[in-house]
């Protein structure tokens, strides 16, 4: 049995296990958020995965991205995130995109069986095309609000979109989620106030800390593993 999904197997199973690495993430945004959600699941025992980012790690990403460092400055996030996956299981099957998601590719994006949509995204209107797809091909989908101008990682929450407070980004994505008749949606979110620029000439950045973004990577990983397993743990956003 001694392998390195021991302590995983203890917990669920060897039919859960095998569950686990049967299943395709898509992982839309690999940064503060999105990169704590692919090392969790890989470390779990998902070995499927398509990682959709545009963006290279910027000295600026050091602060809370789990494959920023000084050395990987300059080079885009889906391929070191690949590189590191593959570090830690190098039976992991890891397709990467570099694009940025509109209507126009969102389709292209998506064409094979997913089973799991993470929206670890910043731009509404990417956002809501995955969403929209999402419903549209019947695929489970969590999405990550905002955890920008946080610092307490307490404040985190699963639930429904429709009951979220005190979060900027949900207030908006609220508004589009009606425009487009979507009823429910899975999301994490902080009920923390959100907090301001102490500095005047940076009002315009969002701050950001370490331990928010990846405590609400983590927990987008253990609801996906939750909801594949079927534990009774996992949380219904439907009374």
């Amino acid at each position: 049995m001694e392998n390195q999904f021991q302590r995983t197997e203890i917990l669920i199973g060897k039919e859960n296990l095998e569950k686990l690495k049967q299943s395709k993430i898509g992982i839309f945004g690999i940064g503060g958020v999105g990169s704590y959600v692919a090392e969790a699941l890989v470390r779990a025992g998902i070995v499927k995965f398509i990682l959709i980012d545009n963006d290279k790690i910027d000295i600026t990403n050091i602060n809370r991205q789990i494959h920023a460092t000084h050395k990987t400055i300059g080079n885009y996030k889906v391929e070191e995130m690949q590189k590191r996956m593959q570090e830690i299981n190098p039976n992991a099957e890891i397709k990467i995109i570099k694009e940025f998601v509109t209507e126009n590719n969102i389709e292209e994006i998506i064409n094979e069986k997913i089973d799991y949509i993470v929206d670890a995204i910043d731009t509404v209107k990417s956002k809501i095309e995955i969403i929209k797809l999402a419903n549209k091909l019947n695929i489970k989908v969590i999405s990550s609000m905002g955890t920008a101008c946080k610092l307490d990682p307490c404040k985190l929450q699963v639930t429904d979109i429709y009951k979220t407070k005190n979060c900027p980004l949900a207030k908006v994505m609220r508004k589009e989620l009606r425009k487009e008749n979507i009823k429910n949606l899975k999301v994490i979110y902080s009920e923390e106030e959100p907090i301001k620029a102490i500095n005047e000439n940076t009002k315009n950045i969002l701050g950001s800390t370490p331990f928010v973004p990846s405590a609400a990577g983590l927990i987008i990983a253990s609801q996906i593993i939750r909801d594949i397993i079927n534990t009774d743990n996992s949380i219904s956003i439907i009374d």
